[in-house]
């Protein structure tokens, strides 16, 4: 059976950022390659690299050393999107015009547009709240309309920064089973950074734990629990207990050491 090329490949990329005070190592040597249609979640203690990671691949930030190639499929489509930590709409555009704005940037013409983002404001539960205001709309909402505005101008590859760290714990739950239910569907490729284990084995079908500062590849697990996934009974399953200690067996440490190293 012949070997399916990597739709995102990352070799010996570093990152030192320079200052008065010195150069220090945010990055070190990351070699990687996931799959197309993979949901990789990335792990780590704080301050491992995580995020500045995500950037660089993103293209957002600049790497010092290596290299890595995200293989285009569709000259058609955005090579990515990314769904940021905070909020990240635009606060002077309704929740509709949010989810549109990137389809209007390339050009898509009004029928496209119409039908695209109608398809996943109804998948994300805003259908009803399309002329409303960001201000309107409650965190967890904002970030809905930050998932659909992602996913409807239809990336190759989808980066996510901490999207639910700030959400209480039912809403984190909820857009946990929104984000598998629209995936189940796109099956996109998706990068995806969080500081949650449990979240991490709910989500991922691939999980790469680093170690503390600076940010290496400790471990990489495969996790081979069945799709598609309810998240109440995926929490009942032996199997996702068990997942959950041998990954977090694989942190404790770096967690330590992290914390010293910040005292």
């Amino acid at each position: 059976m012949q070997a399916v090329a990597p739709k995102i490949s990352i070799d010996g990329l570093s990152k030192a950022f320079t200052s008065r005070s010195g150069t220090v190592t945010a990055l070190d040597s990351i070699s990687l390659d996931i799959a197309p249609g993979t949901f990789c979640v990335v792990v780590g203690p704080s301050g491992c690299g995580k995020t500045t990671l995500l950037r660089i691949v993103s293209g957002l930030e600049e790497r010092t050393s290596g290299h890595f190639h995200i293989a285009r499929k569709d000259p058609g489509k955005p090579l990515n999107a990314m769904v940021f930590q905070g909020d990240s709409i635009f606060p002077w555009m309704t929740v509709w015009d949010n989810a549109a704005y990137g389809l209007k940037m390339r050009g898509a013409s009004n029928a496209e547009i119409k039908d695209v983002v109608a398809r996943y404001l109804d998948r994300t539960g805003l259908s009803r709240f399309a002329d409303y205001y960001p201000h309107q709309l409650s965190g967890g909402m904002r970030q809905r309309v930050s998932i659909a505005r992602a996913f409807a101008n239809d990336p190759e590859v989808l980066f996510m920064d901490e999207p639910f760290s700030a959400l209480d714990e039912q809403n984190k739950l909820l857009l946990q089973e929104e984000l598998l239910r629209i995936w189940e569907e796109d099956k996109k490729t998706v990068i995806f950074i969080t500081h949650s284990v449990d979240e991490a084995v709910t989500l991922g079908d691939k999980i790469v734990v680093m170690t503390a500062h600076p940010g290496r590849i400790k471990a990489v697990v495969d996790i081979d629990l069945p799709r598609p996934r309810n998240i109440l009974e995926l929490r009942r399953d032996p199997k996702f207990g068990d997942l959950v200690f041998r990954i977090w067996e694989y942190l404790r440490a770096e967690v330590d050491l992290a914390r010293k190293a910040s005292r």
